[in-house]
């Protein structure tokens, strides 16, 4: 077995930072087709909704909790949301993605005690 010298080594550091916080809150409006293929959406219900939205969160799991609100608090639909990393997708119309955001950013907020970023729009 070779050693390695200090040279070789490679070393990773990831960083956690524990809190509740909601760290992105966008909204992308008439995003190009290729767009929502790239990201693996079903292009036969989302082309035409007029608009995306994405939120990343921490802790993770609380993504579960934002998808169920934005679901329900808007005509959105979750195109993706991922436990672990803390990302949602949604999709709908620019009305529904932004009363979405606007329902998850207003529960964490006062429910949860969450730090919460500007909902943004391109």
């Amino acid at each position: 077995m070779d050693k390695l010298s200090l040279q070789d080594k490679v070393r990773i550091v990831q960083e956690l930072v524990p809190g509740k916080q909601i760290t992105l809150l966008h909204i992308i409006a008439n995003p190009d087709d290729i767009l929502y293929q790239k990201l693996g959406l079903d292009t036969s219900e989302d082309y035409n909704k007029g608009a995306i939205g994405v939120m990343t969160v921490s802790p993770s799991e609380t993504a579960i909790i934002a998808g169920d609100i934005a679901i329900k608090a808007s005509g959105a639909e979750i195109g993706f949301v991922d436990r672990f990393s803390g990302t949602l997708i949604i999709t709908g119309t620019v009305s529904s993605v932004q009363a979405a955001f606007d329902a998850v950013s207003d529960y964490m907020k006062s429910t949860l005690g969450y730090e919460v970023c500007s909902i943004t729009k391109t």
